[in-house]
């Protein structure tokens, strides 16, 4: 009778932390899925792949301090390799099979332009880390997208200010024939003539060309006082020692999308004297103590170093800002994905790694040509000149 009773006590007891067991599971929360698309490989891999790099890193920060909300967050990224259609596949995959609240990416602005259809469609928000202004503008049509980088329209602004003071009128330009050399080439059309200059000649090559000595010869043969590359990834690079091999002797201006120590690798010594419009992460020691970006830039290089011991990236720098507005909408408006929308649109005052985010229903970058320093590699690194 004794046994009985003790082992009807031990079942009862069992049966208790069972229950607990149970309870304990229902008790934790679902986890917030962010999904991630980026040229991880390719040749844009320089963008893709620290961009890949932060949202890992943030996502492990979020989970280490007990998440958003309480919610574990998951993130789930795929490599699109540059290639729109992979990309395409890609946000499908992560709006019907993965389930996610919002997408991080493309790394570009052909990719992003391919994947805005399909996440607008889903009413699902997406944060393109790409710099074509079409992306987001005009943002009645594109109300389920943002994104963090400077627009091309703020880069040529930069660079056409600085040609000014430099009474430079006559410009030779070079564009990649991808969506962002294509975006950028209509900025540096349409924005010339308010800045007095003129476009002597325009040539473009291709992301994966070796050889752009053919199109520099013809702008040799021009008046040109400058030449503008509008490229990412090694093409930029081969045009600085292309340049050098030619004898042509005139300024090199590059655009935001070379504004990383990768370019600075790739260009060797014929990147030196070149000058680009670029984020402050690349130059933040340089900041006055009064900026307030200079602590942000400073915090996420420090944690980038400590963690992939590299230098953190301008591209890399997209992703956080993306990341950390994502988390303070998701702090407001939780696993809803409008909700999501609405709060990203209310951002106001956001200083990030990019620049001072302030978004709203007509602008959904939020990011004005004051996030933009111009730079000159000297000595294989970034010197501020304004």
């Amino acid at each position: 009778m004794k046994l009985r009773g003790f082992v009807g006590i031990v079942a009862l007891l069992l049966a208790g932390l069972i229950c607990f067991g149970a309870a304990g599971v229902k008790a934790e929360k679902k986890p917030f899925v962010i999904g991630g698309i980026f040229s991880i490989t390719g040749p844009a891999s320089y963008l893709g792949e620290p961009e890949r790099n932060t949202m890992e890193m943030l996502a492990a920060e979020f989970n280490a301090k007990g998440g958003i909300k309480g919610h574990p967050v998951k993130v789930v990224i795929y490599d699109d390799e540059g290639d729109v259609t992979k990309a395409r596949l890609h946000a499908e995959k992560l709006l019907k099979k993965d389930q996610v609240l919002a997408i991080i990416g493309p790394s570009l602005t052909h990719t992003s332009m391919a994947v805005l259809p399909i996440t607008q469609q889903a009413k699902t928000p997406l944060i393109s880390c790409a710099a074509g202004i079409g992306i987001t503008s005009p943002a009645k049509e594109r109300v389920w997208v943002f994104k963090t980088p400077q627009t091309d329209q703020m880069a040529v602004d930069r660079i056409y200010q600085y040609l000014k003071k430099q009474n430079i009128t006559k410009v030779a330009i070079l564009t990649v024939s991808t969506g962002y050399g294509v975006s950028g080439k209509e900025q540096l059309n349409a924005l010339a003539p308010n800045y007095g200059i003129t476009l002597v000649a325009q040539e473009v090559f291709g992301e994966k060309d070796t050889d752009m000595t053919p199109q520099l010869t013809k702008i040799r043969g021009t008046e040109a006082q400058a030449v503008i590359c509008w490229g990412t990834g090694p093409a930029p690079a081969l045009v600085a020692k292309n340049m050098k091999q030619l004898g042509l002797t005139i300024p090199l201006i590059q655009s935001h999308g070379a504004a990383s120590k990768k370019f600075i690798e790739l260009a060797g010594e014929a990147g030196e004297g070149i000058i680009m419009p670029a984020g402050k992460l690349v130059i933040y020691p340089l900041l006055p103590d009064t900026d307030p970006q200079k602590a942000v830039c400073q915090e996420y290089d420090k944690k980038y170093q400590a963690k992939f011991s590299k230098p953190a990236s301008s591209f890399g720098g997209y992703a956080y800002d993306a990341m950390m507005m994502l988390a303070q909408a998701l702090e407001k408006a939780g696993a809803d994905r409008a909700k999501i929308r609405n709060a990203l649109e209310q951002t106001k005052n956001y200083v990030g790694v990019s620049g001072i985010f302030n978004m709203s229903p007509e602008d959904h970058n939020g990011l004005t040509s004051e996030a933009f320093v111009m730079v000159k590699i000297e000595k294989g690194n970034f010197k501020l000149i304004e």
